[in-house]
């Protein structure tokens, strides 16, 4: 027996791990830490097909490089703003079609109620000739930039399952978001700023956090809300009496702390933990000025209707320009207020002049500075609306929909003034080209370079992926 095999013997159970652990967290380390292209990567995960998949380059020639979501929470109505039905509006008040109805299960919907048409206007806009409501004057403006999905399903019709499924692929908690998920594939390119940022008018709810949690992909994947007012980041500025030198004196005696952990107990958990300390003390200076709109010119606040120091959907609208424009991966914007079971008129139009112009804005900013081919922007939620109205009142609402909606994409190699799928002649149905969340998830990572099916993480014994075991990526809407 050589002297190696009679040390390797000697060891005991503690200095085994110790020193294997050293070495897993050294690796962990230095992928976490590296810094040629993108910062705070991903440890190597085993992809299916047993290819090796890094977090660091795309599968493929991407289309688009960064992604803003602009999430509306609550469901607005897809038939008031997207999908005009004039049979279902010439036959407003009638009971609807007892099909509709029989061996169904609905939120609040109950008995036998009676058909809803839309009561505002829809026109056709640009050469595309896409179909707007009277409610969207700005996004039609547009029309040839945006792709309209109009027969999107989904497998919930509760908002917190069905915000997770959207956003997750799981209707219950404990999965890795879809910005997760792409920061774990691709990294960022700022290494001042996070991978994954999130800004919210109102109070998301449903699913809450969980709709930008890291799952059980490592927590530097997490989305991190910025605040519009008060500390951006919440703990980001220093106590009283903390100075900015006597803040990196702590952080590098705490990180010292935490790299003796690491190499002890190789935990890639605590890597993560010491590159979001650094992260944090960069953030310090990188986050105000970025937060700073009083900085852009006039027009642009014409355009899209900012006023600086405010919370506002317009204002987020703004700085998620302004994040990408920084290398921030993905930028997720949450809206509440869609959830309209009554008062559908007055709200909806309401939270339309909220929302339309600095959506359209947007689009219309990225595409001057040259920053709308390699940005993905999309405008979706969780469900649909019913054709059928609620509580049988004039000023009723509709109740949510799970087998036909509307979302629409536009930018970041998205073929803009096409419609994909068409439904029934009520908008209960897709009868053309249905799209499932599942292919909805396979395409957004697709127009990222990614192969939905290689990007996979291994945890608790098997591959994970978004889209699960589904998805197929929709080519009606690729450039």
């Amino acid at each position: 027996m050589n002297p190696l095999e009679i040390h390797l013997r000697n060891l005991s159970r503690r200095e085994l791990f110790q020193r294997v652990g050293c070495g897993v967290g050294g690796l962990a380390l230095a992928s976490l830490l590296k810094q040629d292209g993108c910062w705070a990567q991903a440890p190597t995960a085993k992809a299916q097909g047993g290819q090796q998949f890094t977090g660091k380059l795309p599968h493929f020639p991407a289309r688009a490089k960064n992604v803003i979501f602009l999430h509306m929470v609550g469901a607005p109505s897809q038939l008031d703003l997207f999908d005009d039905k004039p049979i279902l509006r010439k036959n407003d008040g009638e009971l609807c079609p007892k099909e509709l109805i029989e061996g169904k299960r609905f939120a609040f919907l109950r008995g036998h109620p009676r058909l809803r048409g839309s009561e505002f206007r829809f026109s056709r806009h640009g050469e595309s000739g896409q179909v707007f409501s009277e409610l969207l004057p700005h996004l039609a403006g547009m029309a040839d930039d945006i792709a309209i999905i109009k027969s999107m399903q989904t497998d919930h019709f509760n908002h917190a399952p069905s915000q997770l499924f959207l956003l997750t692929g799981f209707g219950r908690f404990g999965r890795p978001s879809i910005g997760s998920w792409i920061s774990y594939g691709l990294g960022t390119e700022n290494r001042s700023l996070p991978g994954f940022v999130v800004l919210i008018t109102g109070s998301v709810g449903g699913a809450g956090n969980s709709m930008w949690g890291s799952g059980f992909l490592p927590t530097v994947h997490q989305g991190i809300e910025f605040r519009t007012k008060g500390d951006p980041v919440l703990f980001l500025s220093n106590p009283g009496g903390i100075t900015g030198t006597d803040r990196k004196r702590i952080i590098d005696t705490v990180n010292q702390l935490n790299q003796q952990q690491l190499a002890d107990v190789g935990d890639p958990e605590i890597a993560t933990r010491i590159s979001q300390y650094e992260m944090a003390y960069r953030m310090q200076s990188s986050v105000p000025e970025l937060m700073d709109l009083a900085d852009e010119p006039r027009h642009i606040h014409e355009m899209y209707g900012t006023q600086p120091g405010q919370t506002s959907f317009a204002n987020n609208c703004l700085l998620a320009r302004r994040l990408v424009e920084r290398g921030v991966r993905f930028v997720q914007l949450f809206d509440q207020g869609w959830d309209h079971h009554g008062g559908l008129n007055k709200n909806l139009t309401s939270k339309c002049k909220q929302v339309d112009q600095p959506a359209a804005a947007l689009i219309r900013d990225l595409k001057q500075r040259g920053l709308l081919d390699e940005t993905l922007v999309v405008w979706a939620s969780e469900f649909g609306r019913t054709p059928m109205l609620q509580n049988g009142q004039a000023n009723g609402g509709r109740d949510h929909h799970k087998d036909a909606y509307c979302i629409w994409l536009a930018g970041g190699g998205i073929k803009g003034g096409v419609t994909v799928g068409r439904t029934d002649d009520l908008g209960y149905f897709p009868t053309e080209d249905p799209v499932h969340v599942h292919d909805f998830q396979a395409t957004l990572l697709h127009l990222l370079g990614m192969d939905h099916e290689q990007l996979t993480y291994k945890y608790q014994g098997r591959q994970f992926r978004l889209t699960d075991v589904h998805g197929e990526v929709v080519t009606q809407v690729l450039a």
